[in-house]
């Protein structure tokens, strides 16, 4: 029996939008895990969703079994035609062990089940000839990459001031939880006095004394227009 094959490569571009194009007409895509997906490799998942790759790198929904989970790219491939998702583990064969003049050493082989093979290596104790002892290097034996865990998409909450409004906005990954709205200054202000950061405050305080500023001159005018308005009531009591 054959081992499926992973493109250790990922999806490419082209590969990609045929995969949104296949989600736009209704349909779930199959594709494979490659080596890069950890101890899943050489599995079979659906593509539920396509998110945005701006906010995260695993931005491709994948469903595998009951779970819905977060990709890159490189962690996934196409799988070639007939691949039914099983999959064989590959014999790992260990590196030679390399055996130093003094002392002499041997290797045995020690059958084991398949597909994997343990390597035992025993010593034959000579006298050693020109100096001490060299240790044989050991033998190291591939170790599968875990699965790596798949938190909550992350929470962005942003305050801004444009055009003399504050407004506030939240999104969670692609999803805005809270589109952008007016909030009061003071508002603004208690948010602002939360974060510990003295440019901040800095900035916060010019934009707060520009509109206190404008303020006082509208009402000024105001008021000396209003002035100019009682007087002119005035005479036309007079006049009358």
């Amino acid at each position: 029996m054959t081992a499926a094959h992973t493109d250790a490569r990922g999806l490419s571009t082209e590969e990609l939008q045929t995969i949104r194009d296949t989600l736009a007409g209704g349909r779930k895509p199959k594709v494979m895990f490659t080596e890069a997906a950890g101890q899943i490799a050489g599995q079979i998942g659906q593509v539920v969703e396509l998110a945005d790759p701006a906010t995260s790198d695993e931005w491709v929904v994948v469903r595998f079994g009951r779970d819905e989970l977060p990709f890159s790219p490189t962690d996934l491939s196409i799988p070639p035609r007939g691949a039914t998702g099983r999959r064989v583990e590959q014999k790992v064969e260990p590196e030679p062990v390399e055996a130093a003049p003094e002392p002499e050493f041997m290797v045995v082989r020690t059958p084991v089940p398949a597909p994997r093979e343990e390597v035992v290596v025993s010593t034959v104790d000579t006298p050693p000839a020109g100096g001490a002892e060299q240790d044989a290097k050991p033998a190291r034996r591939a170790v599968a990459k875990p699965a790596r865990p798949k938190g909550p998409a992350g929470l962005t909450v942003t305050l801004s001031y444009a055009d003399g409004e504050w407004t506030l906005a939240a999104t969670q990954g692609s999803k805005a939880l809270a589109k952008p709205y007016v909030i009061k200054p003071v508002e603004a202000l208690k948010m602002v006095s939360l974060i510990d950061v003295p440019g901040v405050h800095e900035a916060v305080e010019q934009i707060m004394s520009a509109e206190r500023s404008e303020a006082e001159q509208q009402a000024e005018k105001l008021r000396a227009e209003l002035a100019e308005i009682e007087a002119r009531l005035a005479e036309l009591r007079d006049a009358g």
